[in-house]
């Protein structure tokens, strides 16, 4: 019993079903579980979960190659009192760097037994880089010949006259076998082990040697299997043809992403541990993959032995092949509006082309990037899309954390699509492209990116070959149509949109998208208004079981979570309040948004300074002095509610003063930029800005502010 002594050398498989079982100071085989922002979680057994905080690490998290499912060596650092298990990291990571590894089996009778290393296994399987069509994949550690059949066997030599003759070899191995069970192995096993897997990679390498360039009549008799099949062929060689989507490099072997005019599938492909397999392929490329189905940890994947880059006409007809599945595919039929209203039925045809772009994207393994603002109705519109897109990427894509991967919602804090937005948009889409060989992704805008303030950042996605769609319900600026791909915006076909929302139109398009969620989203339009919200919206709710009081705890809800944390898209959450109907849920975070907002205009209310400007009237707040600047609510949804409750009549204008920005609202139409170009000639030392046209967002000099106001409260008296 040696090894009790020396457990830093060993490793020990758990068999126990407690954390509290696990012996502090052991080293144990675990299989990654998942990342967090603090670390890995690590399983050690079916119901027993480990933590490896980056803190333990000898590199960066971000550095780390694994992948879920990936077996790796921990020690357990401490066990806690309610079960929760701190690891540390093994400067080891392989079998052969222990010297032994044994059985942890609290409850049973092998506790302690030594775990039997199959012979001739020397640790990661080696699988050739160039198997020859048409033949399984032998097990890794076989000892072939490169040339197999083909060669005749050498004849042996005569065995020298001797005493007692040797044992053959197989018998030796089984006899070294016998001699060392049920003790640890020794320094000269493990001398032995490596001796023996170097010979066997060594055969392995030679396998690996290209055969002749001679189509065998086995390989030629495999035929082509769609994607859409090859759950009917595990277990079978098969031959499928597509466009690599994407490449994954893990610690062990190099997973393609293939797709062709049927389903998308996982093709791995092993050289050795972590090192690219075929480096000439690129995402893009047309391939032919001739390989054995298997169903690994419960998904699909084709264990590569033959791939090749196609060209000339077999890479047209394969590309051909997907271009006619796509066009079918994508576009839908028609668009059924959710209810009968004119701006929408006015934008059918783009609505129709930017649910195209859509569902081509998820056919085509590109990202999507969904850019909405932190609003209440910014939310609803990326909730619809998101409800809409992540059932046809599980669909598409065999792997759990697909609809993570392909999907993407990035809250925006104004409606404007700047160069912060956009730089922080390129930099991870060229990260993800030269790091994981992703595509370019599809970004689509929703309520935001439509006016002239956007055309840079817009314009940056455009250097790059982001493909751009945007969704407006509020007039589109003439500039943008150029800069994007796709646009909708019932303003650009002569329809009068002042009674819709983004969340509404956006509805529109998820039901055009995917008719499946047709009656997920049919509340949505209704929860998207704050005031004058269309009786059919209001109408189309109810039917489905969402009266008005639920409708606004809803929305209240929405716009609450909106502000905290506004940079997160916080998935789960909104997936809750909208589609999971929990109204003790919904009901419990607008009475937080009923406090918080009621305390504030009570202050605001007392506070407010009237005023006559060349005959409108005027009610300004100053912010900085009676407002929580870093709380709930935002200064934009402030002044939104103080306009609400305080204008009286036609001739209205609400302002919030800041230190150096001022929020405007006004009853009746009003000429945002108009204003501001006019308040600039009056004031032209006040370094006036627009900052936001869809907020109502002036910015000015602080120590003009003063000025500022006067000017920009005589250029909207002048729009009366």
């Amino acid at each position: 019993m040696d090894w009790i002594t020396h457990e830093e050398d060993v490793w020990f498989e758990f068999r126990g079903n407690s954390p509290h079982q696990l012996v502090p100071g052991r080293f144990y085989k675990g299989t990654v579980d998942g990342y967090a922002d603090f670390g890995v979680f690590v399983d050690l057994a079916p119901n027993v979960t480990g933590l490896l905080h980056r803190s333990e690490l000898d590199r960066r998290l971000e550095s780390l190659t694994w992948e879920p499912g990936d077996d790796v060596f921990v020690q357990v650092k401490n066990v806690r009192d309610n079960g929760n298990v701190d690891l540390g990291w093994s400067i080891r990571e392989t079998e052969s760097e222990f010297r032994g590894a044994r059985i942890h089996d609290p409850d049973g009778d092998h506790d302690g037994e030594p775990i039997e290393k199959e012979r001739g296994r020397g640790g990661s399987a080696v699988i050739k880089t160039k198997p020859v069509a048409g033949k399984k994949t032998k097990p890794a550690g076989a000892v072939t010949n490169s040339v197999e059949q083909e060669s005749e066997p050498e004849p042996e030599p005569e065995p020298e006259p001797e005493p007692e003759p040797e044992p053959e070899p197989e018998q030796a191995t089984e006899a070294a076998d016998e001699s060392a069970e049920g003790r640890a192995p020794t320094a000269k096993d493990v001398v032995d082990d490596i001796a023996e897997s170097e010979a066997d990679e060594a055969d392995e390498a030679v396998e690996a040697e290209p055969a002749p360039e001679v189509e065998t009549e086995e390989a030629a008799d495999i035929e082509r299997v769609p994607l859409d099949d090859i759950e009917n062929h595990v277990g079978d060689v098969v031959r499928v043809e597509g466009e690599i989507a994407s490449v994954r490099q893990t610690g062990g072997p190099t997973v393609f992403e293939l797709r062709d005019e049927t389903a998308v599938a996982d093709c791995a492909a092993f050289v050795e541990a972590g090192v690219r397999a075929y480096p000439s392929v690129e995402v893009g490329d047309f391939v032919r993959i001739d390989g054995e189905v298997e169903r690994r940890r419960g998904e699909l994947q084709i264990e590569t032995e033959e791939l090749t880059i196609l060209g000339g006409d077999e890479a047209e007809t394969v590309s051909q092949r997907l271009a006619d599945a796509l066009s079918d595919e994508a576009r839908p039929e028609a668009i059924a509006p959710l209810v009968e209203h004119e701006p929408v039925a006015s934008v059918g045809k783009s609505l129709l082309d930017a649910a195209e772009a859509i569902r081509r994207a998820v056919l085509e393994s590109r990202p999507i990037v969904v850019r909405h603002t932190a609003t209440a109705d910014g939310y609803v519109a990326g909730a619809a899309v998101e409800r809409a897109v992540l059932p046809l990427i599980r669909a598409e894509h065999p792997r759990d954390d697909a609809e993570y991967h392909y999907f993407t919602r990035r809250p925006l804090e104004e409606a404007v699509y700047g160069m912060d937005a956009a730089t922080n948009d390129v930099t991870r889409m060229l990260e993800d492209r030269d790091r994981h060989d992703e595509k370019l992704p599809l970004v689509l805008l929703l309520g935001a990116g439509s006016t002239a303030e956007s055309l840079d950042g817009l314009g940056l996605l455009g250097v790059y070959g982001a493909e751009r769609v945007v969704v407006d319900a509020a007039p589109a600026d003439e500039e943008v149509v150029d800069e994007v791909d796709v646009l909708v915006n019932p303003a650009r076909e002569g329809a009068d949109a002042s009674d819709l929302s983004v969340g509404a139109l956006t509805a529109t398009l998820a039901a055009a998208i995917n008719d499946d969620v047709r009656d997920d989203v049919s509340h949505l339009p209704a929860v998207s208004y704050w005031e004058n919200c269309p009786q059919q919206y209001l109408d189309l709710a109810a039917d489905h079981g969402f009266d008005a009081d639920l409708v606004r705890e809803l929305r209240e809800a929405i716009a609450l979570e909106a502000y905290y944390q506004s940079y997160q898209d916080k998935r789960e959450l909104i997936a809750d309040l909208l589609f999971d109907a929990d109204e003790a849920l919904a009901g419990h975070v607008s009475e937080q948004f009923r406090i918080k907002l009621e305390d504030e205009i009570e202050t605001a209310q007392a506070n407010l300074e009237h005023r006559e400007v060349d005959g409108i009237s005027v009610a300004v707040l100053d912010s900085d002095a009676y407002s929580h600047r870093f709380d709930f609510p935002p200064t934009e949804l402030l002044v939104d509610e103080l306009h609400r409750r305080t204008r009286d009549g036609d001739r209205f204008v609400t302002v919030t003063l800041g230190t150096d920005e001022l929020y405007l609202r006004a009853t009746g139409a009003l000429d945002f930029r108009a204003v501001v170009e006019s308040a600039v000639e009056k004031a032209p030392a006040a370094g006036l800005a627009a900052a936001g046209i869809r907020e109502g967002r002036i910015e000015f000099l602080s120590g003009a502010r003063d000025e500022a106001l006067e000017a920009v409260l005589d250029a909207a008296a002048e729009q009366f």
